[in-house]
């Protein structure tokens, strides 16, 4: 991230680490994780967590904001979020394969079409996106093809010009799509698999001034998406058209009402299109939403994660869990993910300074 995003986001780091325990896991066994972290937090690189506990960082890969894996030949990318933003593909023991200059500043989100090897990024400060053609055989990135996206809002602090803040491909792979905080808006880009191409930009779905889209998730079995918004708490219930276009379906809060400020981080929804999940910065907190046979959300739970500025989490329904990366206080906190969808804390955490990113891997 550039100095300016820093600043207006940052509070004062808390790296009190002495009271996390010092496992994740239940039991050891095979589970392989890892956490990227933000160097001017305290992160020294890249940690491994290695059934359920720490180990010694990877060095020299640093402000891993976001990343994704099983790319050509195992690759696994991941993003540097810095003002000469890179994406770089990595094969075991984290051996470089190739990398590439994403083409703007900060680059905070990367979305990953594996049948046809190409690989989108959002530049948050610079307002675009990057798109690559993959090696199928290493996975190495080619030169990006950089598309600019346009438009501002009333937050002057915030949104005085564009800052694309996620990617993703479409479930019929026929689109990809970039939410864009500064514009308001979500952006669709016709993708031809075959070609392995992207057309210019047009305007999907235009939010209401000031809201701040941050995330998106689509429901796995109906024509729906979710956007969770950080610069208002409000989750918006979008219908997904053929054409590539969103109309609004309808809206929620995210927090109850008489909390501190609070800013959406992270979305994401089950495998069964039955619960969404949505972490809120400032309230601390996980919220949980019931969804009907229609998609139609009902917030259940508003679970504290146990540490501040909760950046990311991840769902890991395969173990029944959910992990949650306290960037501000330096924790990783566990979460078991009940029949129903909702959060009981476990009370296992490990210590992570300056922690904004989880995987699998």
């Amino acid at each position: 991230m550039t100095t300016t995003r820093r600043e207006v986001m940052a509070g004062a780091v808390a790296v009190g680490l002495g009271a996390a325990t010092p496992a994740l896991a239940r039991t050891p066994g095979r589970d392989r994780l890892i956490a990227g972290t933000y160097a001017n937090e305290g992160g020294k690189g890249l940690y491994p967590i290695v059934d359920g506990r720490v180990a010694t960082p990877v060095t020299g890969i640093v402000n891993a904001s976001y990343g994704v894996g099983n790319g050509p030949g195992g690759a696994f990318y991941l993003l540097r979020e810095q003002a000469e933003g890179r994406v770089t593909g990595y094969g075991p023991g984290w051996k470089v394969r190739g990398g590439a200059s994403t083409g703007g500043a900060d680059p905070c989100h990367v979305a990953l079409d594996r049948s046809s090897a190409c690989l989108a990024v959002a530049n948050y400060s610079s307002g675009s996106v990057a798109f690559y053609r993959l090696d199928r055989k290493t996975g190495a990135p080619g030169e990006a093809q950089v598309f600019q996206h346009h438009g501002h809002g009333p937050n002057t602090a915030r949104q005085a010009g564009p800052h694309a803040h996620w990617v993703g491909f479409s479930p019929d792979r026929r689109w990809l799509h970039s939410v864009d905080l500064g514009a308001d808006a979500i952006f669709a880009y016709r993708f031809d698999p075959a070609a392995r191409t992207l057309a210019e930009p047009v305007v999907a779905w235009q939010a209401p001034a000031g809201v701040g889209p941050r995330h998106m998730v689509h429901h796995p079995t109906l024509p729906r998406a979710y956007v969770a918004c950080e610069l208002q708490t409000r989750l918006f219930v979008l219908d997904a058209l053929p054409d590539g276009l969103f109309r609004d379906a309808g809206e929620r809060t995210l927090v109850p009402e008489g909390g501190p400020a609070s800013y959406a981080g992270h979305i994401a929804i089950d495998r069964a299109g039955r619960t969404l999940y949505v972490s809120n910065r400032g309230a601390n907190s996980i919220t949980v939403f019931r969804l009907d046979a229609k998609g139609e959300p009902e917030a259940v739970q508003h679970v504290p994660t146990g540490g501040n500025w909760p950046r990311f989490f991840l769902l890991r329904e395969g173990r029944g869990e959910m992990l949650v990366a306290n960037e501000r206080s330096g924790t990783v906190n566990a979460f078991r993910v009940g029949p129903d969808g909702r959060l009981i804390a476990t009370g296992r955490s490990v210590a992570i300074p300056g922690v904004v990113f989880l995987a699998d891997v």
